[in-house]
């Protein structure tokens, strides 16, 4: 009779029992391994001829230098974890897959409801990178050792590393919450760190110069980039629509990648604010329908196209050293800093979902570091002394926006 209070068959117990591998408490054992200390314990599983049997499991977790002696090793932290995930976890045989075959799996069940961006990046490293060192991998087989050789192993930079971890730990996610695995491999593991990125940013007379000298339509991209920091997709995505021109309000609702009609990048990039009086009434001689930049066969504008055939001639022809779309952006970040603008109204207008990202959009122009100095000079240098005149205090009052209306004719 069952806890229910149904009697149930002999041979159905029978049967259940034979479906079952029998709980056990397993504390595992500590081995030394060259100048490493490893793990050891024992998994349930299926083998290769589909048969139920004890995988034997083994992962790196310490070195010698760090903990000499076995008694040592045996208070870290991963030890206590490990025992509580083993004797813990639902008691389940995991499923002889290999990782390319449920990588499979995971395209077509995960990858279709990401992004088409996300998708493209994610194919790419599955079949050039993860594939080639872990396809032929039971997924049971692998462990923070071999997940550890890998990254060691690539011979790419710090940041295609990470993005090449990050497409695995999505699968592998997915096949923990499917039941395929029991083990978490990235405890543990060190990734190369990538140097901070080199971030271009124009200066506002750079900005006067391009707005100067850009034709239309070219011209209102390059303002709106500027004034209001949108993203490229965001701007390539802008229907006329979006924009009120009679309250002077610009909404993103949209956004568009390699051509196509895409959801803006993150939650916090669905966003609404104003326009300057200067940029609205350009707008209103130049109000359409539709697509505000569009190409001849109704195709949205693609950012990397307009830097290539737009951007890019006219810098060099101004003497502007080359950079991308993205540098307006961080003018515009700049920008609203030397405004004195409260951070939340700079994170809401960029569309950041964290402040902190916002924050690293902020560069010190090269004036505002002379003003500064010159400051400092005047207060402590004693040669000055005699000069009781208050130094001259930096503020930046009014709209820094306006400056960038392009000279009319």
């Amino acid at each position: 009779m069952g806890d229910s209070g149904i009697i149930v068959p002999a041979q159905n117990l029978q049967a259940e029992r034979e479906n079952l591998l029998r709980r056990r408490f397993q504390t595992g054992s500590i081995v030394r391994r060259g100048k490493s200390w490893e793990f050891r314990w024992r998994e349930y599983g299926y083998g290769e001829d589909g048969q139920k049997c004890h995988v034997n499991r083994r992962e790196v977790f310490a070195s010698v230098k760090d903990y000499p002696t076995k008694r040592l090793v045996s208070r870290h932290p991963f030890i206590a974890q490990k025992q509580n995930e083993i004797n813990n976890q639902v008691l389940r045989p995991v499923r002889a897959i290999t990782f390319a075959q449920f990588a499979e799996r995971w395209k077509e069940q995960v990858l279709t409801q990401h992004k088409p961006s996300t998708q493209v990046s994610a194919k790419s490293n599955i079949k050039i990178h993860l594939n080639p060192f872990f396809g032929h991998l039971l997924l049971s087989q692998i462990g923070g050792e071999q997940v550890q050789a890998f990254v060691t192993s690539r011979k790419a930079s710090a940041k295609s590393v990470q993005n090449f971890i990050a497409t695995f730990r999505m699968i592998w996610n997915s096949a923990k919450a499917w039941g395929y695995v029991n083990t978490d491999p990235f405890i543990g593991l060190v990734l190369p760190k990538a140097p901070a990125p080199e971030i271009k940013c124009f200066t506002v007379e750079e900005v006067q110069k391009i707005l100067n000298s850009a034709p239309e339509p070219d011209k209102t991209f390059y303002w709106l980039a500027a004034e209001t920091g949108m993203r490229a997709g965001e701007l390539c995505g802008l229907r006329w629509e979006d924009i009120d021109l009679d309250s002077g309000a610009l909404q993103i609702k949209q956004s568009a990648w390699q051509g196509k009609i895409v959801t803006p990048k993150t939650k916090t990039a669905c966003r609404m604010f104003a326009l300057s009086p200067q940029l609205l009434e350009h707008l209103k001689q130049k109000r359409g329908t539709g697509l505000v930049f569009v190409y001849r066969n109704g195709n949205p504008w693609k950012g990397e196209k307009v830097v290539e055939r737009k951007l890019g001639p006219l810098l060099k022809k101004l003497g502007i050293p080359h950079r991308g779309l993205h540098a307006f952006r961080h003018c515009n970040a700049t920008l609203m800093d030397r405004m004195n603008v409260p951070m939340k109204t700079r994170q809401d207008r960029l569309g950041h979902a964290d402040l902190g990202m916002t924050a690293r959009y902020t560069h010190a122009l090269a004036e505002d570091d002379r003003r500064i100095a010159n400051q400092i000079g005047n207060l402590l240098c004693p040669t000055v002394s005699k000069n009781t005149e208050a130094p001259e205090v930096i503020t930046f009052k009014g709209s820094v926006f306006s400056h960038l209306q392009p000279a009319t004719a």
